[in-house]
């Protein structure tokens, strides 16, 4: 029988700390109590271990977003939300996705930080006919054609990254038929990674791009010593680093890059994850000037009152900025409250799902004058991708770098 529930408070106190001093086995309860709920939604997050920064981040994202619905002038569901510590191990998530449908009832999956892991809970919702709204996992196999009619993605997929990498790579690189651009790469050593170079080079040829590769690099995931991997770049006459790195991993590299003068070489770029703001606190002074970086959300872009007030009410619950995690979990809670608001709480899974595809959803990381859509044949969400360059910025601290002089890609259609 799964674990009981523990409803948190959220006034005058930091909801981070709460978490934090919780035991390790506790699970979490937001929104509606039982007897009032409309609708119950089941969500997978990692809490502990490896990861958890990003599961803590988004449940202040839920809660943040349930603090959203509120303010606004139109009815919405009325939620229960439980939230589970998924330990990032494969089996034990694939069973709590499985126990939130048959004994919590919850019509709605959300979640899930890795790829891998979330192609098994895709499997195992849609056998259980419920929907799984994924917030934070990027990869692209699960909004390829022939996508399951129960999964919806709400933030760029990896692929999407790429696609802009390159469109920002052909405007802020010289390149020719007789002078291509010269491209090393350093990905982690498993389908992420393998991925994303598939993709970046596909983007670069359809962009019209000429380049060639130098090198191509695979050190293990959780790497201890990039050392080989640094000295082998700085061997190597490149035009343009790529890197595709991310969290903890990112982090050591970009450290260990500074010790040996890596960023002198060559211009840096991490185009999918390389501008979260976890990335940028954790290195601090540490993190060079002028790297070319991106994220799913960025706490400092675009300048709206939407942004503001949503990085500020995180801030204000939790005591610290978000990482982009937070921002894909409000908009998985925003995501289940429209489609419900449109199709109803008593809708049947074909109006939900229509519902779903035809979703239009104004979200922090939308500039103005756009609204993140759904595309109904990959169910997979179209938002704007602003890709940056590191420079000072104490506003958001304890990071004194943040991102600017940031040039802006509109969605495109993929192959």
């Amino acid at each position: 029988m799964m674990t009981a529930y523990l409803r948190l408070p959220f006034l005058w106190c930091s909801l981070l700390t709460l978490l934090m001093l919780m035991p390790a086995q506790a699970n979490i309860s937001l929104g509606a109590d039982a007897d009032e709920a409309q609708v119950k939604v089941g969500c997978l997050y990692p809490l502990s271990g490896r990861g958890g920064l990003y599961g803590l981040d988004s449940v202040v994202g839920i809660q943040v977003a349930l603090d959203w619905l509120k303010l606004q002038p139109v009815d919405y569901p009325r939620m229960q939300i439980f939230i589970a510590d998924t330990r990032s191990r494969p089996s034990r998530t694939t069973r709590l996705a499985r126990e939130f449908v048959r004994e919590r009832n919850a019509r709605f999956i959300c979640g899930v930080v890795n790829s891998a892991i979330a192609l098994e809970v895709a499997e195992v919702v849609s056998s259980e006919r419920a929907f799984f709204i994924g917030t934070d996992h990027a990869s692209p196999r699960l909004t390829k054609p022939e996508v399951s009619p129960y999964y919806f993605r709400v933030s760029n997929n990896s692929r999407q990254s790429m696609y802009a990498a390159a469109r920002y790579i052909k405007d802020s690189f010289k390149h020719s038929a007789t002078s291509p651009l010269r491209i090393s790469y350093l990905g982690p050593d498993y389908d992420y990674g393998y991925q994303m170079w598939q993709d970046l080079q596909q983007a670069l040829q359809l962009a019209g791009v000429h380049f060639s590769v130098v090198t191509a690099l695979w050190p293990n995931l959780y790497e201890p010593d990039y050392t080989p991997y640094i000295e082998a770049l700085k061997q190597q006459p490149s035009d343009l680093m790529i890197n595709s790195l991310w969290g903890g991993d990112l982090v050591a590299f970009i450290e260990q890059g500074n010790q040996a003068s890596l960023f002198q070489h060559a211009p840096f770029a991490n185009f999918d994850t390389g501008g979260n703001y976890e990335v940028l606190s954790a290195l601090k002074d540490d993190m060079p000037t002028g790297l070319i970086l991106s994220a799913r959300h960025h706490n400092n872009w675009p300048a709206t009152d939407y942004n503001r007030w949503f990085v500020q009410r995180f801030h204000t619950l939790s005591g610290r900025y978000p990482s982009y995690a937070a921002q894909g979990a409000f908009a998985g809670i925003l995501a289940i409250a429209e489609s419900l608001r449109i199709a109803g709480v008593h809708a049947n899974s074909t109006e939900i799902r229509n519902a779903l595809e035809g979703l239009q959803l104004k979200l922090p990381e939308d500039p103005p004058g756009f609204t993140s859509y759904m595309d109904p044949i990959t169910h997979q969400i179209q938002q704007v991708i602003a890709i940056g360059r590191s420079q000072p910025d104490t506003s958001l601290p304890p990071a004194s770098r943040l991102l600017g002089d940031w040039k802006v890609y509109p969605p495109t259609p993929l192959p």
